[in-house]
């Protein structure tokens, strides 16, 4: 945490001047604002220290891959970054890219979060195909120090895997895990899976391949139509009969519904156990930011909107760059919260109670529109309207 988190906040000075003339917000001063404009300060940060990947996969996001040329964040500014939103209170750091091993200094950025005061988590995301005996030896020094090791998997076989991650990253993925697992860092990693059309069903045998490795979390999300799954005759997101068919699924294996319980999340289950209730809460910015490797600071992960980007945020103080961006943010919360009353089919919708008009980033992400049907509308309706046998 900030060395001025000892002092009372109401007796911090408002900015503090650092030569010509340059007054910088003080820590203190920005959460002090975040606060007035009704938003939360930083808590999980995703930095992307390079645009570099190894793979090309075929639904990424950021349209990452093996470009030469392509964005590497220098390791002053990263480690800079990491300062500035640990000041803020910031406790949960994720370095991703692109593929992070790319980077040369990889490792001590890695380190540099770990051993940040106050943060409590570090999760390294990575396809683990670049993984060698002595990166492993060095990720040992780190397993107490709150290291994640966060790896994707997109189907239990190398078929339904390598049409997303191309031919042979399935087994190369899994020499990766299994040099960690045979280390003892099982319990360290977690497995994320894009839920697809062409891979839904491989959710149970994925997560027994994880769970009998000794695996410690197994989390899925469904693909958002952005990116690289954009494209037209792309990739294709699950269909409801698919999240119906995993809630039978769930109802009827004694062995899966016990395995999931242990190391899952998987929106269906989650939705379907009603956990929590998501129409009393809206989007919350800027808690969860993504920085991109090109130096655009974006109040949400789910969320790349450009006209809500800070950008330029390596040239200069983050403090500047959140302070110039909180009007703006302010107002996406009162979006957010507007939402089901101004679309149409949210008004009359008896499944808002659960879903709380859905994730307003993942609406504009797929439909370039705030005011957009979030993408899992008739996801969500399968799996509220499911009775459990």
């Amino acid at each position: 945490m900030s060395s001025c988190s000892a002092i009372p906040m109401e007796n911090m000075p408002s900015t503090v001047r650092r030569g010509n003339n340059n007054m910088i917000p003080t820590e203190a001063d920005i959460l002090r604002r975040l606060a007035k404009a009704g938003l939360k300060p930083p808590k999980t940060v995703t930095l992307a220290v390079t645009n570099r990947c190894n793979l090309n996969c075929r639904h990424c996001w950021p349209d990452s891959g093996p470009d030469e040329k392509a964005t590497q964040v220098s390791e002053k500014l990263v480690s800079r970054m990491i300062h500035g939103f640990a000041a803020l209170g910031a406790e949960t750091f994720v370095i991703t890219g692109g593929e992070p091993l790319t980077h040369p200094h990889w490792f001590d950025l890695l380190s540099l979060a770990c051993t940040r005061p106050g943060i409590r988590e570090v999760r390294l995301q990575t396809n683990a195909i670049l993984i060698t005996p002595s990166h492993v030896k060095a990720l040992l020094t780190l397993k107490d120090r709150g290291l994640m090791i966060q790896t994707s998997l997109e189907g239990a076989t190398p078929r339904v895997h390598d049409q997303v991650r191309g031919t042979g990253s399935f087994e190369r993925t899994m020499q990766g895990l299994r040099l960690l697992v045979e280390e003892g860092m099982a319990s360290r990693i977690c497995i994320t899976f894009t839920e697809m059309r062409h891979n839904f069903e491989d959710i149970p045998d994925l997560m027994k391949i994880a769970d009998n490795m000794g695996i410690g979390q197994f989390i899925s999300g469904t693909l958002v139509s952005a990116g690289r799954a954009a494209q037209p005759g792309g990739l294709e997101p699950p269909a409801p009969a698919q999240y119906e068919k995993l809630l039978e699924r769930y109802h009827g294996d004694k062995s899966f519904k016990e395995r999931y319980h242990r190391i899952g999340n998987i929106a269906a289950l989650e939705w379907f156990m009603d956990r929590g209730d998501a129409a009393s809460n809206c989007c919350t910015f800027i808690e969860t930011p993504y920085v991109t490797a090109q130096g655009n600071l974006y109040p949400c992960i789910m969320l790349h909107a450009d006209d809500f980007a800070a950008t330029g945020v390596y040239d200069r103080p983050l403090a500047f760059s959140i302070a110039e961006n909180i009007a703006s943010w302010s107002r996406l919360p009162r979006i957010s919260r507007s939402r089901h009353t101004r679309l149409d089919s949210c008004k009359e919708c008896t499944a808002y109670a659960k879903c709380g008009a859905g994730c307003m980033g993942r609406a504009y992400s797929a439909h370039g529109d705030f005011l957009a049907v979030e993408d899992r509308c008739s996801l969500r309706k399968a799996v509220y309207q499911h009775h459990s046998p």
